[in-house]
């Protein structure tokens, strides 16, 4: 769906936008006459199924579309959603070209290779029928997304399909960002015996050749580790969403804490430093080694900060307050005060500065509730919500490869909110360590409370609390800022659980 963009979603159920999908890949095949081009593209379902569209795929030749192949597997897993929308293609043919015979494909399509899949979704294999039909040639269009890892996988996937039917595969592959889901590229060609013979660059736009005759093609070096395909992911999704949706600066309020620092060095990455402000926003309980660090990352950084005291508005709100609230000790609401405050002067100057204000929690905090709603939450964006807190700490490194970006004393200091006394994160939540860990058992690989707890050899007690937290949280997340994937299983569209629920854990 390169013509239109992928995920459309519901979009493709209007007919004008169907025709334009299909008026754009005629205006294509026209520009290009002379060369040929296999694009992505909507057109009606030609059967009767309930279902008006069809995901498909279009060979431009001699300035008109010369065939077109439908997708037969559609997903539903995850964020995917296609059986909502499309119809399945009831069959597929081999396409000629050149000298060469076709498996033209589109994505799901050559995800159920049962020699590289120990459980497959579906019956049946488009891939394997298309080279029992005569294909030499694998094609896949992809509109894959990124996780961490997942680059390694769908390399070794296409190379057992390579092998397998003792052909090259070729797989080209979305790159961009598109709402909470990000594309990587990194599309890919492969011999006969698996081995990669050209790759294109990864979280950028990209034009390699190969050649089928001689198996050769340009390679681009991959990207040196997990945590820098990580960052890049986050930079593109950043940089995507916030210029598709019209804006062209991020506003950040800067704490002084890990988050909030890899969030700013993100947003100038993807951005530019002119494009980001930075806003510091010392209550009561801020140290001055917090205050310093943030105003260290702005000037690292390049970018403007502003400094705005919350102090006089807190003592003002709770004074307001001290009539309603009169003989009732001090607990959370006091320290949701000072968030909510926070987030009433960051939304202030979102709107008048015309500023995209990104969110800085992540993903061990957003799991547990450890958020206040209209605090800490507002904004429009995420960006770090399926980061874990000790990935957090792996992407600080990373962006201090070459220098000093964000300060050391932001990575050495003990994880706190400071919105009370002394607070520290692990007065009330186990090491982030052993956290994450639970975190990603529970909500990435579903194992109960018993299983992690005899697995990890944790206390049950430690797991279930966790477990609990995570639970009577939920209500949050559905309220959260729209975040970008990069795990297996990120909160969000993928992870669809219900808000008022009771179950064995």
């Amino acid at each position: 769906m390169s013509v239109c963009g992928y995920p459309a979603r519901d979009v493709v159920e209007r007919p004008s936008f169907v025709l334009q999908s299909q008026e754009a890949v005629r205006k294509i095949a026209a520009a290009t006459a002379g060369i040929s081009v296999i694009c992505g593209f909507v057109t009606p379902a030609a059967v009767e199924t309930g279902k008006c569209v069809m995901n498909s795929a279009a060979l431009l030749k001699d300035g008109k579309v010369a065939f077109v192949q439908s997708k037969m597997l559609l997903p539903t897993y995850d964020v995917f959603d296609e059986q909502r929308n499309f119809a399945p293609a009831g069959a597929q043919k081999v396409l000629p070209f050149a000298d060469k015979k076709v498996a033209l494909t589109i994505c799901e399509d050559a995800w159920n290779d049962k020699h590289f899949w120990a459980h497959r979704l579906y019956t049946v294999d488009p891939v394997e029928e298309l080279v029992r039909s005569g294909a030499n040639l694998i094609l896949n269009i992809s509109a894959s997304p990124f996780q961490i890892g997942k680059l390694q996988v769908r390399e070794k996937m296409l190379a057992a399909i390579a092998k397998t039917n003792s052909m090259p595969v070729i797989m080209v592959n979305q790159v961009g960002g598109n709402d909470s889901v990000v594309f990587d590229g990194t599309s890919l060609a492969l011999n006969p015996q698996g081995e990669v013979i050209a790759r294109a660059k990864s979280f950028s736009e990209d034009l390699i050749y190969v050649d089928t005759q001689s198996l050769r093609g340009d390679i681009r070096e991959p990207l040196e580790s997990k945590e820098a395909a990580a960052y890049q992911a986050l930079v593109l999704g950043t940089r995507d969403y916030i210029r598709k949706c019209g804006f062209s600066k991020a506003l950040i309020g800067l704490s002084g804490g890990i988050d909030s620092a890899l969030v700013a060095a993100i947003a100038v990455e993807a951005l530019g430093k002119e494009n980001v402000i930075g806003v510091g926003l010392p209550g009561p309980y801020s140290s001055q080694g917090s205050i310093d660090d943030a105003r260290t990352l702005a000037k690292n950084l390049g970018i403007r900060f502003e400094l705005i005291p919350i102090s006089t508005m807190y003592e003002s709100f709770r004074e307001t307050m001290s009539p309603v609230f009169h003989g009732l000790k001090e607990d959370v609401t006091e320290e949701n005060m000072q968030a909510r405050i926070r987030g009433n002067i960051l939304m202030s100057m979102s709107n008048k500065f015309d500023a995209f204000l990104l969110a800085t929690g992540n993903k061990s905090e957003l799991a547990v509730g450890y958020c206040t709603l209209n605090g800490d939450l507002s904004g429009a964006m995420c960006i770090i919500s399926d980061v874990p807190k000790t990935t957090v700490y792996k992407l600080a490194r990373y962006v201090n490869r070459c220098c000093e970006i964000i300060p050391q004393a932001t990575i050495d200091k003990p994880p706190s909110a400071e919105l009370r006394p002394g607070q520290k994160d692990q007065d009330t939540l186990p090491p982030y360590e052993v956290l994450d860990v639970i975190l990603e058992d529970y909500i990435e690989d579903l194992r109960t409370v018993q299983q992690i707890a005899v697995e990890r050899n944790l206390e049950k007690a430690l797991v279930l609390k966790i477990v609990r937290m995570i639970e009577r949280s939920e209500y949050k997340r559905q309220q959260a800022p729209l975040g970008l994937k990069i795990t297996e299983k990120a909160f969000g569209v993928g992870r669809r659980f219900p808000i008022a629920a009771k179950y064995e854990l």
